[in-house]
């Protein structure tokens, strides 16, 4: 398996594949009754929000279709304003500079980072399973259990993890975590005795593996648990006839150490840049 260089093509490719999955997830928001949820095309990326404190609020992909300017900007910024949530923006490092520059002109500031990993799956990808851990997949009968203990899992964050600023109310989460995980998307549980200890998902699209979001129950870590989730989903991407796997982790986190352990590879960072005004 060769290293991975990651140039600014193949970091256009994973950005607009993030930014539908965003616009997809919060066109089923839209749907729901008394809504506020749109979806805004931006540069190249999309600007979505779904409902007040979701994660689902944030501006995705932002610079692939060049340097927005200040008509589009504040297009975007009254968008939200006029749903009372501040903006936040995931700027990969790969695009052009001048668009974090007019970002913090414009009041924002820096909140964290985010990892991007990826994986070459031109090679083998074994199956590993921990003793007493059980992968299978996960179909509509048992999406309400999937769920629950997506919920829970994301809910809780590992205490071995650097501290997050984003907490999320459980029912608000719990249909994020629908609106994400239906329709084109393979879902996955892994069960210890039996019991179902952690979950997981990815998304297929045109030879890109999306690991979109892995969770474990807070008294099944440390079990193997997330090593078996991604080298399941490795092995079914690659039989798939995939080309790439992707994840996204927060830096130096359980999680990040996980798929390196799998293979994974940093491919770019993504900064993560908020404002708090409201009132535009």
């Amino acid at each position: 398996m060769s290293a991975l260089f990651c140039d600014f093509p193949l970091a256009e490719r994973i950005e607009r594949a993030e930014a539908r999955r965003m616009a997809e997830a919060t066109e089923k928001a839209r749907k729901r009754p008394g809504s506020a949820a749109f979806v805004l095309p931006v540069a190249g990326g999309v600007a979505t929000f779904a409902e007040a404190g979701s994660p689902l609020n944030k501006v995705a992909g932002l610079g692939f279709g060049g340097v927005p300017d200040a008509e589009t900007l504040a297009g975007v910024e009254k968008a939200f304003a006029a749903v009372g949530s501040p903006v936040q923006v995931e700027l990969a490092h790969l695009v052009d500079p001048g668009i974090g520059a007019a970002l913090t002109a414009r009041g924002y500031r820096l909140e964290s980072f985010e990892n991007v990993l990826g994986r070459d799956l031109r090679g083998a990808a074994d199956r590993v399973l921990p003793e007493g851990v059980e992968i299978r997949p996960s179909g509509d009968e048992d999406f309400a259990a999937w769920l629950d203990a997506a919920t829970d899992g994301f809910g809780h964050p590992d205490d071995q993890d650097p501290p997050s600023d984003h907490q999320f109310p459980r029912e608000v989460l719990t249909r994020a975590m629908r609106d994400l995980s239906e329709g084109n998307v393979r879902r996955y549980v892994a069960l210890c005795d039996g019991v179902v200890a952690g979950v997981a998902s990815m998304c297929v699209v045109d030879g890109l593996a999306q690991f979109t979001g892995a969770a474990t129950r807070p008294g099944y870590r440390r079990r193997g648990v997330q090593t078996a989730l991604l080298s399941a989903r490795l092995a079914d991407a690659a039989g798939a006839g995939c080309d790439l796997a992707v994840v996204t982790t927060q830096p130096a986190s359980r999680s990040q150490h996980n798929a390196q352990r799998q293979g994974f590879e940093l491919l770019y960072t993504r900064a993560v840049l908020g404002t708090i005004f409201t009132n535009l």
